[in-house]
This record gives structure tokens, sequence and C-alpha cells, in this order.
């Protein structure tokens, strides 16, 4: 079954980590309008959840242009070894090319990160495009690495090296909001050094306001950690209500922070609500 929509409704890192926890397998297709007016289009394929390629052409013909460009093997070398690669229909290009000694490991790691880790990264920065997922058992064979990464971890990867966060602007968690876990144990994900900072934080009862202080680093900061770890499953927005101002530098006990209380019957109170309610109560 088909998935479309919009990237202005549905991130491409919200949707890659719904693509990655239902392990789906297929291509997705984005779409967009350059600045020219023209279509541009890029595709991703997955399987099983995890990214193996990702080109912005169909013709199966980028990974080969990628090698060729950096002067390591001919087009016409890459066509010959393709054609008498021993099973070449179900396997990779860049696993062919390695088997004749062509190429070595590290390059195809290289590879891989241009082709799909700063390819797909690039693209976080979308406001706008349509997308499709169509689920399919054809490869592209022609323009994988032989390499595969789970989304999550390429979304982590991604959104750390964003500059522009304006696609992100309405989906950081509030500066108020805490954080409360989703998992029962440690994250299992690869997390650098001030996400597992952010991490030693997440019990539902200190705001990011605060998390901020003690860590000494920017509000907008933390919001941008806390939306990494909130996109890829670890963690959930905690919204609360102060009851007074906890000082995290302070040797004194800290004041506890009352978590909101939804009122019965209510149990459908959207994410808007509940912010604008905070923004009152912290104005009254």
């Amino acid at each position: 079954m088909a998935i479309t929509g919009n990237l202005a409704d549905f991130s491409l890192p919200e949707l890659l980590h719904f693509l990655d926890h239902g392990k789906k397998t297929g291509l997705l297709a984005i779409e967009i309008l350059s600045e020219n007016s023209k279509k541009e289009h890029y595709y991703i394929w997955l399987h099983q959840g995890r990214l193996i390629a990702a080109s912005d052409r169909l013709d199966q013909k980028g990974l080969t242009l990628m090698i060729a460009q950096r002067g390591w093997i001919s087009e016409r070398v890459i066509s010959r070894v393709a054609n008498i690669c021993p099973d070449f229909i179900n396997t990779p290009l860049g696993l062919c090319l390695k088997s004749q000694g062509l190429l070595q490991a590290e390059q195809l790691k290289l590879l891989f990160n241009i082709q799909v880790i700063r390819q797909v990264s690039a693209l976080f920065q979308l406001e706008d495009g349509l997308f499709s997922f169509t689920p399919t058992a054809n490869w592209p064979i022609a323009e994988m690495t032989g390499l595969s990464m789970a989304a999550n971890e390429v979304i982590l990867m991604g959104l750390r090296l964003l500059r522009n966060w304006n696609a992100f602007a309405d989906k950081l968690p509030d500066p108020t909001s805490a954080l409360s876990s989703l998992i029962a144990k440690q994250p299992q994900i690869q997390m650098n050094a001030q996400e597992w900072q952010l991490w030693e934080f997440v019990n539902g009862q200190i705001s990011l306001n605060n998390i901020a202080t003690h860590l000494r680093i920017s509000v907008e900061t933390v919001q941008q950690i806390a939306f990494r770890l909130i996109v890829v499953g670890l963690v959930e927005e905690h919204f609360m209500l102060a009851t007074a101002t906890s000082n995290l530098t302070n040797s004194s006990p800290a004041i506890a922070l009352k978590p909101v209380e939804e009122p019965p019957q209510k149990k459908n109170l959207s994410q808007s609500f509940l912010k604008g309610l905070v923004s009152f109560l912290r104005h009254k």
C-alpha cells in the first residue's frame, strides 16, 4: 500500500522514522519545486527500515558517475565488470567492484556517506514537497554500494549537521517542557556527547530551560537536541506547570515541578492547546 503526503505536514525525519519503525521496504520518492519553478526529484530506497541507496535519478547511473568523477574507475570499466560479475543481477555494484579488487572497503564507506547520508541529510531542510512511498522488491542494484544504515541512525547524523532549522520551527519542543523516556532501558542507537548529557535529564521533571542552564548551552541548542531524540522515538515532550523555579546549580534541594494533569473526560487535549495553556500561565 502506497503512502503519500506533503513534507509541510510530515517532515522527512519523521517520515523516515515511521518507515524505520515499521521495518518498511520500498522506494521513497520526493518531488519539489526549485527556485526556477522546475520540478526536482529525489529517490531513497529502503530495506526493512534501513537505507540502502539514494539518488536524484532513476537510470541507475548515479553511483557509476560518482565513482568515475573521482577518477577511481572509468564508466567503461565499470560497465564491463558489471557484465562479468557473477550473479550481478542480485549483487550490488559496489560489492561487484570490490570483489574484483577495484574498490576497497574504505572507498565503499565514503561512497555510501556521500550518496546516502549527505544527500538525505541535505533534504532535511525541505519545508515543502510531495512524497510517496511505494513498497517494492525491485532493488537499484547499480546504485547500491552494498552498505546500509538504519533510518534512525541517518536521522540523528543528518540533524546534527543541520544548520537551517526553519523546516522544524513549529516542531521544536517548548522550553518550559520536560522530556519523558519512551524506552525501558538505555538507548541502543549511537548518540553523541550532548545527546547523552541531555539523556541524563529525561525524567519528566526538569524543563529544557533548566537543562540549558545546567549544561551551559543555549536553550535553542537544547531544543534541537531534544527534537533529535523525540523524532527517533527515544523520548516524548512532557508539558509542565512550574510551581516554582528550580535552580540546578544551587546546593539546596530543587523544588519539584508539577506535571500537568489532564482534566477528567478530556483525554484528547492537543499539544497546541497545552502550549497555549503553559504560555498563558507563565504570563499571569
